[in-house]
């Protein structure tokens, strides 16, 4: 049972966010009306995503450090995993901008980093499936995957905010109806951080899923 605490806090925190989520009374902040409830939702899905590829770079550098093939692996599953939670946040994003800016796309300057910053990481599937080598393949990913991260993290957190944007921090955002950290009210808290946990804790459980699914596939082909 031990083993399993964290998948089943998993359920109940995703269980609760999806429930509380719906139903929990949110303040009225311009013309968000009640699709500030994405909040629950989007935002936890790049938290989460955010964390997978972390989680890629360190067995990344570890692969880099002492090329075990799990460590390469490990690496190419969690990206994997976190890719498609970007592109689940990119597409709630749009939804939500549809509603309140009025069009799914604004090429707003955060919109264009994730943009840029998924098809970063998509060439580095293609870059894999290019070599056949795998030591090879295993260093030159490992090394792709860094740089990957680090141009990421400049493309969503920080450039964004140097610009003018219609996503909260970012400069001229007057009359700007999105939501910030210190917007949240103390009901809306209880139900985001949470949906922070249960999505990241998702995201690593579908990852082991997968790690598990890929063995059991290499066991097979090795017999």
């Amino acid at each position: 049972m031990r083993q399993y605490w964290w998948k089943i806090l998993c359920i109940v925190l995703l269980l609760y966010t999806f429930i509380a989520g719906f139903l929990v009374k949110v303040p009225e902040i311009g013309n968000l009306y009640q699709t500030i409830r994405n909040l629950f939702f989007h935002v936890p899905m790049w938290f989460a995503q955010l964390v997978l590829i972390t989680v890629s770079l360190v067995y990344s550098i570890l692969y880099l450090r002492n090329p075990k093939p799990q460590y390469d692996l490990y690496a190419l599953m969690y990206v994997q995993t976190g890719t498609v939670l970007g592109c689940l946040g990119l597409v709630t994003g749009m939804i939500w901008a549809n509603y309140t800016w009025g069009t799914p796309w604004n090429n707003d300057p955060k919109q264009l980093g994730v943009a840029i910053a998924l098809l970063i990481y998509l060439a580095y599937f293609v870059l894999r499936n290019s070599m056949t080598d795998l030591d090879k393949r295993g260093r030159v990913a490992g090394v792709y995957n860094i740089f990957a991260y680090f141009i990421y993290i400049p493309m969503i957190l920080i450039l964004p905010r140097l610009v003018e944007s219609l996503h909260p921090g970012g400069k001229g955002v007057e009359g700007n109806p999105g939501l910030n950290g210190g917007d949240l009210d103390p009901t809306m808290r209880k139900v985001f951080w949470p949906a922070v946990i249960g999505w990241s804790l998702l995201g690593v459980w579908i990852t082991t899923l997968y790690l598990r699914y890929k063995l059991l596939e290499e066991k097979k082909h090795a017999h």
